[in-house]
């Protein structure tokens, strides 16, 4: 996959490394950095009748219209400065709409880039990450707080399940795969199964990978009591892995926010940058 358009969503409330960072991460690639500040509208006060609209309400939206443009006029003098060809737009939108708006602006990038810029502001965090992974059918880059991404890592793990959403995010990578120096294949708990593993776990898909020229190898780790995610943050770090890649959701979301799953608990733990898709 070649990265030509980047988005990255921020708030209202981002930090100047944060759209470095992210300017960065497209010179790195010869991307263009489509940046999308948005500002999640506050829910008008509900009355004795729900009649009545506050002036305070009123007031405090117009405010809010001032502050974006505020913003959008900071981060224009930040990334004049860093060379990168880049756009600048802005949202102001009901929570209830904002992932629907989102994954609309994603469909026409190549990448959404989830970092720093959303820190303060988890609940437009949260809105744009299942904005981007359900209504985009484009890859997301997670960047936890205080780490640095990049789109040509030298070492990968790719956390594999033979699952469907895995197999998406492997071809979805395929460019930062095989241009990287080690692509481990990182199995958890694996069954040797017909139809699924197979009997070498792992051997399908890095005989796969192999054909487009990734230099791979499996791991088949235990998890010995802990969770899937927590197994692969460690060996994501002992690894001193650049990039994780990895399917979403392979459950409903519903089924995740309920009982829990490996991608929610990703994206709240990760300790290296993650390639999500859906």
């Amino acid at each position: 996959m070649t990265y030509k358009t980047i988005l990255a969503v921020f708030s209202i409330h981002h930090k100047e490394q944060s759209l470095r960072s992210a300017a960065e991460i497209c010179a790195s690639v010869g991307a263009h950095l489509s940046l999308l500040i948005v500002k999640l509208a506050s829910p008008p006060p509900i009355g004795e009748y729900a009649a009545a609209v506050s002036v305070d309400w009123l007031d405090e939206r117009q405010r809010d219209i001032v502050r974006l443009e505020t913003s959008v006029e900071k981060a224009k003098a930040i990334l004049d400065q860093t060379g990168v060809s880049f756009d600048v737009a802005t949202m102001y939108t009901e929570s209830a709409w904002a992932d629907d708006e989102i994954g609309e602006r994603a469909r026409y990038c190549d990448l959404t880039l989830v970092g720093d810029g959303l820190v303060a502001d988890p609940e437009l965090r949260s809105r744009t990450l299942d904005g981007a992974l359900f209504r985009s059918a484009r890859p997301v880059l997670i960047v936890p707080r205080g780490k640095t991404a990049t789109l040509t890592p030298k070492k990968v793990v790719l956390a594999w399940d033979s699952g469907f959403e895995a197999a998406r995010a492997a071809r979805e990578a395929m460019g930062i795969l095989a241009g990287a120096d080690n692509v481990q294949v990182t199995m958890v708990d694996p069954r040797a199964s017909y139809g699924r593993n197979g009997e070498e776990p792992g051997a399908d898909i890095a005989a796969y990978l192999a054909r487009h020229g990734v230099s791979v190898a499996v791991e088949r780790l235990p998890s010995e009591g802990r969770s899937i995610d927590e197994v692969l943050n460690r060996f994501a770090q002992d690894a001193s892995a650049e990039l994780m890649v990895m399917g979403a959701y392979g459950h409903s979301r519903m089924r995740e926010r309920v009982f829990g799953g490996v991608t929610r608990s990703m994206l709240e733990t990760a300790s290296v940058p993650v390639l999500m898709v859906h």
